[in-house]
């Protein structure tokens, strides 16, 4: 065979060759596609099992809780615990209501919870809005003064506060319960973080708020309140959970047990010897958290975004 029969074959060698290559290359792409893809796969199982072990301390005490609920005290105290019960039962839920005034008990701590919270609200938004924007003589000195009452702990004052409510015939009544939270370190802390959120606030608005002719307080009412939901929002939670769980100024201030609060009547849950009766008060318990999971749950990202504007994040 001549060489120029054979000249016409070495292309088409080289694009089979060539052709190879170009697939080899070209699959490689979707090769790292893929092992990226399952990299990026175990990771996230991995990131899944580390929240999932993290949130076993959190989680286990309110199913515990819960569960122990429908045992019966013999199986709760029983060794090794079980972590659910033999024979579930609501008994322990319906002795609740029996042994003592628990509805009105709960009813009590609800709206003393709510108006606290809306006291607190408001007070916290005046304040911390005038701590921010306005300027006048000694305001720094001033909100530094303010914020020595978060320093000062709540047994300290409790016995002068017990003598003034006393004095003014307040004794056993709501009144000392919603007043001075409004008034005390709640309200201080809940003025921090809404100052904290108003100094963010571009002036800019303000003055396009003058321009349309509006006072202070229209700037107030119409443009930075409406912008301060997130922080509202985490000062309701605090504030909230601080008075539903509040103790110490309930058993100082009441003596009827129709007027206890929710923290409070869960230590009347005793037996004839004075010892705890564990199912109900952990049925009672059980009871309690429910409204405080709502608010956090309901309010949870504004509650997030009000402290990453207040300058509270970690």
């Amino acid at each position: 065979m001549s060489p120029d029969q054979l000249t016409p074959e070495r292309p088409t060698a080289e694009r089979t060759s060539a052709a190879s290559v170009a697939g080899s290359h070209g699959s490689s792409p979707a090769r790292r596609t893929r092992r990226a893809f399952g990299s990026q796969q175990l990771g996230r199982a991995a990131l899944v099992f580390l929240m999932i072990v993290v949130a076993v301390p959190f989680v286990f005490p309110i199913w515990w809780m819960v569960t122990s609920s429908m045992k019966t005290t013999s199986e709760i105290l029983s060794l090794p615990p079980s972590l659910w019960p033999e024979s579930p039962s609501i008994e322990s839920y319906r002795q609740v209501f029996e042994l003592q005034p628990f509805a009105q008990q709960y009813m009590n701590s609800l709206y003393i919870a709510v108006l606290v919270t809306v006291g607190t609200m408001a007070v916290a938004a005046f304040a911390g809005y005038a701590f921010a924007r306005i300027r006048f003589r000694g305001s720094n000195a001033l909100f530094v003064l303010v914020l020595v009452g978060l320093l000062v702990p709540s047994e300290v004052t409790i016995v002068p506060l017990f003598r003034m409510v006393n004095s003014a015939g307040l004794i056993d009544t709501h009144w000392p319960l919603i007043v001075i939270p409004i008034l005390g370190a709640p309200s201080v802390l809940a003025t921090f973080i809404m100052r904290q959120f108003f100094v963010t606030l571009p002036g800019e608005l303000e003055e396009a708020g003058r321009m349309d002719g509006l006072s202070r307080f229209g700037i107030f009412a119409r443009i930075a309140l409406p912008l301060s939901r997130s922080a509202l929002a985490a000062v309701a939670i605090f504030t909230f959970l601080k008075s539903w769980n509040l103790y110490l100024e309930p058993l100082v201030y009441l003596s009827t047990k129709s007027n206890f609060t929710l923290p409070q009547a869960l230590t009347q849950y005793v037996d004839a010897y004075g010892g705890p009766i564990w199912n109900v008060q952990l049925a009672a318990t059980t009871l309690t958290v429910i409204p405080v999971l709502i608010v956090f749950i309901a309010a949870q990202r504004q509650f997030i975004e009000g402290l990453a504007n207040s300058g509270l994040k970690g």
